[in-house]
This record gives C-alpha cells, structure tokens and sequence, in this order.
C-alpha cells in the first residue's frame, strides 16, 4: 500500500522500537500558519508536578484536548481535555489518514525558549494500554529529541525535530525507551508539539 506521507520516512533500525520519522509532513508555509494559530488560540495553562517527591512549575505549558471523558494523568497531575476545536480536528484527520489511527486525545506542548524542557519520561501510563502510538508533530523552533534504551546503555538516538516534521512511535518503544527534550543555553525561539495518542 502506497504510504499517504508526502516524503519517505527516515526508520530507525534499533531493537525493542518500531520508530519512524517524516521530516516533511505539513510544509513550511503550513506549518507557520499552524503554529501562529495555535500560539494564539489554545488555552495555554503551566501547572504544577510533582517529581520524586517535590513539586515543581512545569518547565513548560501545556493544554489537552480530546473526546468527553478522556482525562490523562502523569507526574501526579490530572489534565481533562478541552472539547476539539476545528484546527486540532483538521490536523488530527490528517494524521490519522497518514498513521492510518484514529486518535482520542492531543497533549499539546509549548516550549517558549531553550529553557523549557520535558525530563526523561516514557509515554507508558496506564490509560494508554500496551504498546501505545504515539504521533507528534513539530512546528516552530528546532528542538534535540534524544532516546535511549532502558537497558541497552549502547542504543541512543539525538533527532533535531523540524518545523512541520512528525515523529511516529509505536510497537514496544515506550516500554523499552525513554525521550526527552533537553534544555538548551543556544537562543532559541518558541515550538509547539502535538502529540496524539489513544487513551484506553
């Protein structure tokens, strides 16, 4: 079956993961337009977690959006989604035309500047079941995406995530990887990541 992305992905061969990524999945002109819309529109909200017992402002902001009923929770703290607005819907079908999923939830994230930052973490709650997929979608700034195995200290993967690129994630990588979004000291601009996932 012929693939519905517009470029060839670049598949990562590393074990325990099935990891693709497309760098060009809306184009720029696209893409700038999404991200002015969606730095605008969405309800932007920095909450506190908690992390190995102390509670901390999130390094960035965050907002959810999904079906009714959807809640997520991670890092003791419990988001319920916004009701879909038009723009999320139309980017959601496109990517679910792509990934060929049909996707409950959007957690979006907007990092404002190299300081915001998202830990080490693996996207493996509960409510996401077993062997969740995970698309996310970059718009703005170029931020390192960084991988690694849990056990295998020799597989690690540095991705410089592009303005308009979507990273798919699926099969056993959240159980076997961990991600993360370092901060950076190099002036940076803002980026915001969508990222669209199947809540049980």
């Amino acid at each position: 079956m012929k693939s519905l992305f517009d470029s060839e992905p670049i598949i990562f061969d590393v074990p325990d993961a099935s990891i693709s990524y497309y760098p060009n999945f809306f184009s720029n002109e696209e893409a700038a337009i999404l991200f002015d819309a969606l730095q605008k529109e969405i309800p932007w909200q920095q909450d506190d977690i908690k992390v190995y017992g102390k509670v901390y402002l999130q390094p960035r902001l965050t907002a959810l959006f999904g079906n009714e009923g959807k809640s997520y929770s991670y890092s003791n703290l419990t988001m319920n989604p916004h009701t879909w607005s038009s723009l999320l819907l139309a980017i959601k079908e496109k990517v679910e035309k792509a990934t060929q999923t049909i996707y409950s939830t959007v957690l979006l994230n907007y990092y404002r500047d190299g300081k915001d930052s998202n830990g080490w973490h693996a996207d493996n709650e509960k409510e996401l079941g077993i062997n969740p997929i995970i698309a996310s979608l970059s718009l703005g700034a170029e931020r390192v995406f960084q991988l690694k195995h849990n056990h295998l200290k020799n597989q690690k993967i540095n991705l410089t995530l592009e303005h308009g690129s979507l990273l798919l994630m699926k099969g056993k990588t959240q159980h076997f990887w961990k991600h993360q979004i370092p901060k950076t000291t190099k002036p940076i601009g803002p980026r915001i990541n969508l990222t669209f996932r199947i809540i049980k």
